[in-house]
């Protein structure tokens, strides 16, 4: 069969069920991380550089009256976690084996992101408030998220860097077709602003960059998933019509 050059990415399967995934992952990647984006954007900082006023201080023992509230966009974004895994997931399951070096590289760092981010929000939302109202105190200054420069701000620093290496590493997979050339470089890009951001933070702030460089890598990697996860659904698209239109009987496959 001709090589499809609407697709830049094939299914190795012999029918449409990995196509459709990935389709309806990419759209939920790009719907998650808008979702999530927006809750985020709509709770202003109440602490560190960017607080507006009334900001809380260390050991933070009056954040209580800021729950629910500060933690709903939390919730989102756990979820998201769990689609993007997918999503990476997806794309592997679609790329020809002589890229697949590449494409599961990026899964290695998407299930390292995950689970650093994951586990961060689920304890935030599961162990800070619970032992706050029951007046156990303890520990909480280093773990909360109103700590401009604890735990909670450098496992984000970490998992969002991590994402963007999971989406460096994807950026291989993607050629062919404009859209497909778009997703590549869209990728590289999102990981050369991450690296730059992070350098020039760092020069500026040394070690008391506090969630200044938090802020930029979430803000950039979540664009990414957005702008890519519309992308990359458009190729789904055009796979999934390539693959209904191809009989069993002719072997399958978008390659």
């Amino acid at each position: 069969m001709a090589e499809n050059r609407d697709a830049p990415f094939r299914s190795e399967l012999r029918n449409t069920a990995s196509t459709r995934a990935g389709f309806v992952l990419a759209v939920s990647t790009a719907v998650m991380t808008f979702i999530t984006f927006a809750i985020a954007v709509a709770t202003p900082p109440l602490a560190g550089p960017f607080c507006p006023g009334n900001c809380f201080d260390y050991p933070y023992l009056d954040i209580l009256s800021r729950f629910p509230r500060d933690y709903y966009w939390m919730y989102p974004a756990m979820l998201l976690m769990l689609v993007f895994v997918g999503f990476v997931v997806a794309i592997h399951s679609s790329t020809p084996v002589e890229r697949r070096f590449f494409s599961l590289t990026g899964v290695a760092f998407a299930v390292m992101a995950s689970g650093i981010l994951f586990t961060n929000y689920f304890i935030q939302v599961s162990v800070i408030q619970p032992s706050l109202l029951a007046g156990e105190t303890d520990g909480i200054a280093i773990l909360t998220q109103y700590n401009p420069h604890g735990l909670f701000i450098a496992l984000e620093e970490v998992g969002y860097i991590a994402m963007a290496l999971a989406l460096f590493a994807m950026a291989p997979v993607f050629a062919g077709n404009r859209v497909a050339n778009a997703v590549r470089w869209i990728f590289v890009a999102n990981f050369a602003i991450v690296v730059i951001a992070f350098i020039l933070i760092s020069a500026i702030h040394g070690i008391h960059r506090e969630y200044i460089f938090e802020v930029a890598v979430i803000s950039v990697n979540f664009l990414t998933l957005i702008i890519s996860g519309v992308l990359v659904s458009r190729l789904y698209k055009r796979a999934l019509t390539a693959a209904e239109q191809t009989s069993p009987e002719s072997g399958g496959g978008l390659g």
